[in-house]
């Protein structure tokens, strides 16, 4: 079975528009990729005790849990606290984060800045890399920054982490469209139930209609489902086709 995750979005700013999600994305990507099967996202706001109860459902749901956002030094920076929260822990000082910080700064640190200290109890840190937005891990969850560029530095050192047997994938790119296919679709995932099936309408290009992706960790299997579609699609259907 694959291993899954979920993803909190943490942020005012990206509920009201003013900041556009792109860390979502590239975690999809990435663990997708690692054979990760993601569930699940949930955007909410700079709230505690809405962080703490999301992280805690999140934990105990999927194998591992990716939040963002929400760990600098002002004001409504709380996901820290708010996972503390969830799981009935302090926030404490991470000691080497605190040195470090102070190493970085020197007379310059302030309360502000050794707020980026502050983790919930029982939580390490991971990967290396900027003292600004560390990675830190409590049990299952992974806790990013929001910067999207810092969050890309830290997952690409801890990714491989997250590896589980991938996914194999072939593309289908069908002239008809979905109406025309759509039965043969249905007939297609009763005979492969297991089979990862999407289909994709394309309104922008006049050479295909439908983008089809078939996707197993079983390679066997997505051939025999894969043989079946090119078997039972409307003669020149047919496009082009990716995948190996």
């Amino acid at each position: 079975m694959s291993k899954t995750a979920g993803i909190v979005i943490i942020g005012n700013e990206v509920l009201s528009g003013k900041t556009q999600d792109t860390n979502s994305h590239f975690l999809c990507q990435e663990l997708r990729a690692l054979g990760v099967n993601m569930q699940r996202i949930s955007v909410i706001p700079d709230e505690i005790e809405l962080i703490g109860k999301e992280a805690a459902s999140f934990s105990r749901q999927f194998d591992f849990v990716f939040t963002t956002g929400g760990v600098g030094p002002t004001h409504d920076d709380v996901t820290m606290a708010g996972i503390a929260h969830g799981f009935g822990l302090r926030v404490i000082h991470h000691p080497e984060l605190e040195r470090r910080l102070r190493e970085r700064h020197g007379e310059n640190i302030n309360e502000a800045r050794l707020r980026m200290a502050e983790v919930p109890e029982g939580a390490e840190l991971v990967g290396e890399g900027s003292l600004y937005a560390p990675a830190v891990k409590l049990r299952n969850i992974y806790i990013f920054p929001g910067i999207p560029k810092v969050l890309q530095d830290r997952f690409q050192a801890i990714k491989e982490r997250f590896r589980d047997t991938p996914f194999f994938l072939k593309v289908v790119y069908s002239k008809e469209g979905e109406g025309v296919i759509a039965s043969i679709l249905n007939d297609l995932l009763a005979n492969f139930p297991e089979l990862l099936l999407g289909s994709y309408p394309v309104l922008d290009n006049p050479e295909y209609r439908v983008k089809l992706t078939l996707e197993s960790k079983d390679p066997n299997y997505l051939n025999q489902a894969f043989e079946r579609l090119l078997s039972t699609l409307p003669e020149g259907a047919i496009h082009r086709i990716e995948g190996s």
